[in-house]
């Protein structure tokens, strides 16, 4: 492929509001250009671009350019808004997802020994991050959990199989690296709500702090009950 199609290329990437595919990129010209084509010029790109502050980089959806992780500090200066931080809470339970997916909410409790609070999934469901793909064939016919593809875009992969390798057995290991990866990970951020119900009756909501597993009671409710007394023998002949 010539230079001024390796041109039409780069700038169409770099105009892009979202990851173009390599059917994209074809059709950017009236010719039949072959994907193999468009592959060696995309590779031929990543490499012009080496050295430079910029990536070409290749995602689940496609390919697309985005600054570099040693740019990160410079640019945050230019946005006045902080990116949002996710406890631990939040970060272990994507970590659980990813690696153990597709998996229950109670599988998820199982794992990390404590209850997952409805905050949390909303979390990683209003991200983009989790998706309920099924639901379980067992009692209740719980709800199955994935990532889906914008988290792996976030993360700049290109399959789950490109996922950090884990050194330790548990999936909650990955949550720091996961959250280096896509947004700002507040290891101290570690409180998590945890609401304990009794069929539909909320019997008693607490915060979970997560480092010492110990247990502040934020509310109670309280349930007033009317006690009734059975009528003696006594009562009743003085009632007649």
């Amino acid at each position: 492929m010539d230079d001024h199609n390796k041109r039409v290329i780069e700038t169409a990437l770099l105009c892009a509001q979202e990851p173009l595919s390599v059917t994209d990129m074809s059709r950017l010209f009236v010719e039949d250009v072959t994907p193999t084509e468009i592959n060696e010029v995309l590779v031929e790109i990543q490499r012009a671009w080496d050295d430079k502050g910029m990536e070409l980089v290749h995602i689940a959806t496609g390919w697309r350019f985005q600054s570099r992780l040693s740019m990160r500090e410079y640019l945050d200066r230019l946005t006045p808004e902080k990116p949002p931080k996710y406890s631990r809470a939040v970060m272990e339970t994507l970590a659980i997802i990813a690696y153990r997916q597709p998996v229950t909410r109670g599988e998820i409790e199982e794992i990390r020994g404590v209850a997952v609070s409805s905050n949390v999934m909303k979390q990683l469901e209003d991200r983009g991050w989790v998706e309920v793909i099924g639901h379980k064939e067992t009692i209740g016919r719980p709800g199955l959990y994935a990532t889906t593809k914008q988290f792996l875009d976030d993360l700049s992969l290109t399959n789950l199989q490109s996922l950090p390798i884990l050194e330790d057995a548990a999936p909650m290991a990955a949550a720091p690296q996961l959250g280096q990866a896509v947004m700002e990970f507040d290891p101290e951020a570690t409180v998590e709500t945890v609401v304990i119900n009794e069929g539909d009756q909320v019997i008693l909501e607490v915060e979970v702090l997560e480092e010492t597993r110990t247990v502040e009671i934020t509310e109670t409710v309280s349930v007033e009950i009317e006690e009734v007394i059975p009528e003696s023998d006594e009562n009743s002949d003085k009632a007649k």
